[in-house]
């Protein structure tokens, strides 16, 4: 790689940031970096109708989000359709493009025609050589509005040496001449993209090997302009666990669903992009270190497939390993997107601030997303009198409100209100009434928790201090 690198990253706002395009932008950023050079990011808005202001917005907070920075202004296909056309200009001016009057019904008779003969359906370049003839002046006079065609090849092949795929060749003859500019004058998507990546200076495209079929066409425009193709590398789609096409059952949704569903950003990033590229066995890499590693070299030629459980168990690890502060300011950051967190985040006052970060040791051991670290803290949240649920409902029957009860008087003379002299006070009452641990220590954890699992009790009751603690207590002792 040299520091001349320019990638580029292309999304279609027509919906979300699917996790597919998560990947392409990925790649496409972790190339960019590692050679310290350029990834930009373009909107491809030519299609009017299905753009909307939302699926951009929805684009950019999902690149914001995952880390993906991109260097300069969004560029906005649309708003360079001047530019496609003054391209389209020069193309018919040199004989690589011609005007194309074919009537939607000639169309149609060329699809079928193919059909019948068992070739695939395309146009049949009839119009090709008519410039200036008889047959154009009278499509002319009738009113016809023409689409513009690029004059492709006929014969021969048209080679992609591509950087994932390998060498792929296409017989010319299966290329047929693509629309340039539509009868209304607005540019395709096929010329737009060209004279973007051409005039942005783009150097590598990566995109998904679904459209390696479009960079043999699109070679075709780069050499009727007269211009170097830039290299190319053509990554597979990603497939579900079952190695079926990806559908939403297997995960194939936004980015801010993933982030609604409690993942970190950084475990994101490090399993889309150990997804269809490996080194060796390593699963686990920090930023800078992927950005060191990621090689085209070894980005595989066969689908990745996606398990939510790989990610899922990845993600914790990320959760576990994140400093405490760290996770703590991402944890508030992320509450208003999971369920249930904008309720928890309008009661995080000072207090119950300081109580989540004396929990988040304990909580994050038990969870592998941040919706379980936020259902682990729940009884931080809870307002008294806690509403127990079914198991600790049951758990505190009479013989466990009695020794909730006889706990509080030992507890409340506590100098220190710590997790080690609450446990002391606990295992000191266990051996003086003989019962065993558990039959006290849940009854405990039930009456403070509303829950029959938490974190350890007696960083619970540090947890939520000497006054909430004894409070809760005096209610299940009734």
């Amino acid at each position: 790689m040299t520091d001349s690198v320019v990638t580029r990253f292309a999304p279609s706002p027509t919906g979300y940031l699917h996790i597919g395009g998560a990947r392409t932008a990925l790649f496409n950023w972790l190339l960019a970096r590692q050679s310290g050079g350029k990834m930009l990011l373009r909107i491809e808005d030519t299609d009017r109708e299905r753009s909307t202001d939302a699926a951009i917005d929805a684009i950019v907070d999902g690149m914001k989000w995952l880390g993906l920075d991109w260097d300069g202004e969004v560029v906005h296909q649309f708003s360079r359709a001047a530019r496609h056309r003054e391209a389209v200009e020069e193309m018919l001016a040199k004989g690589a493009a011609y005007k194309c009057y074919a009537s939607a019904a000639e169309l149609d008779e060329m699809r079928e025609l193919a059909r019948a003969e068992g070739r695939p359906p395309r146009y049949d370049g009839r119009w090709r050589d008519l410039g200036g003839s008889a047959q154009e002046a009278a499509a002319i006079l009738e009113g016809r509005k023409p689409v513009v065609r690029l004059k492709a090849p006929r014969d021969g092949e048209t080679v992609i040496d591509d950087k994932v795929q390998g060498k792929v060749t296409f017989p010319n003859k299966d290329l047929d001449d693509l629309v340039l500019l539509r009868s209304d004058g607005n540019p395709t998507y096929m010329l737009a993209v060209v004279v973007d990546d051409h005039d942005m200076g783009v150097t590598q495209i990566l995109r998904g090997d679904d459209h390696l079929t479009n960079a043999a066409r699109q070679s075709h425009i780069y050499r009727a302009m007269g211009w170097t193709p830039p290299a190319w590398a053509h990554i597979p789609l990603i497939h579900g666990q079952d190695g079926a096409k990806m559908s939403k059952r297997h995960g194939a949704l936004g980015v801010d669903a993933y982030r609604a569903m409690g993942f970190l950003p950084e475990a994101l990033r490090n399993y889309l992009a150990r997804l269809g590229w490996s080194q060796g066995d390593r699963e686990f890499f920090s930023t800078e270190e992927l950005i060191e590693a990621f090689s085209l070299d070894q980005v595989h030629r066969s689908p990745a497939r996606f398990d939510f459980a790989k990610l899922e168990n990845m993600n914790g690890h990320f959760l576990r390993a994140m400093p405490d502060d760290a996770l703590l300011a991402q944890f508030i950051a992320s509450l208003p997107y999971l369920p249930g967190g904008a309720e928890a985040a309008a009661k995080l006052d000072d207090v119950r601030k300081a109580q989540l970060a004396r929990a988040l040791p304990g909580l994050k051991e038990r969870a592998k997303t941040l919706i379980e670290l936020l259902d682990g803290a729940q009884f931080l949240f809870a307002a008294r009198p806690l509403a127990y649920d079914e198991q600790a409902s049951q758990i505190l029957s009479p013989e466990g409100r009695a020794h909730v009860a006889a706990l509080a008087p030992r507890l409340g003379q506590l100098p220190d209100w710590t997790a080690a002299a609450a446990e002391a006070a606990v295992r000191a009452y266990v051996g003086d009434s003989g019962a065993k641990l558990g039959q006290v220590a849940q009854p405990l954890r039930a009456a403070l928790t509303g829950r029959s699992t938490s974190p350890g009790i007696f960083d619970v009751l540090e947890t939520l201090g000497r006054e909430e603690s004894l409070g809760r207590i005096a209610d299940a002792s009734t």
